[in-house]
């Protein structure tokens, strides 16, 4: 039996595995409740996910991304992800991290922390990254 917090998180990896690769801010905005907390970085303040959505993504020229199985207990999740993206100044970066997410009873992403790591140039995907 699926939860709703399942449900939710696959949907979540799912639209954003499509929405990062086509820059798809409305397809992002969708899956955040209105005064959700998104902090992009553990260390950053929070920033309405429009704002960071279109930012970054009018920074990317392509991306490439996978986004890995949620691992999910009560009303949060936990997934992995990787991409690479080239910049619209022709930099190419990796960039691959953990979002933990906690979701409304109504599936949206009420708090969205992120814990990440960058390398210049494309990096593989690791052997042992569980993402798809």
């Amino acid at each position: 039996m699926t939860t709703q917090a399942e449900e939710a998180a696959w949907t979540w990896a799912d639209t954003w595995s499509r929405a990062w690769a086509a820059a798809d801010v409305e397809a992002i905005c969708a899956l955040y409740a209105p005064d959700a907390r998104f902090h992009s970085q553990s260390l950053r303040d929070h920033e309405p996910p429009r704002s960071y959505a279109e930012r970054v993504f009018a920074q990317q020229a392509r991306a490439e991304c996978r986004f890995g199985e949620p691992i999910v207990s009560g009303d949060r999740a936990a997934v992995d992800w990787w991409g690479v993206i080239e910049g619209r100044d022709g930099g190419v970066e990796t960039i691959a991290g953990t979002s933990l997410l906690r979701f409304a009873p109504d599936g949206k992403v009420v708090e969205q922390r992120d814990a990440w790591g960058s390398a210049p140039g494309r990096v593989a995907l690791p052997h042992w990254a569980a993402v798809r």
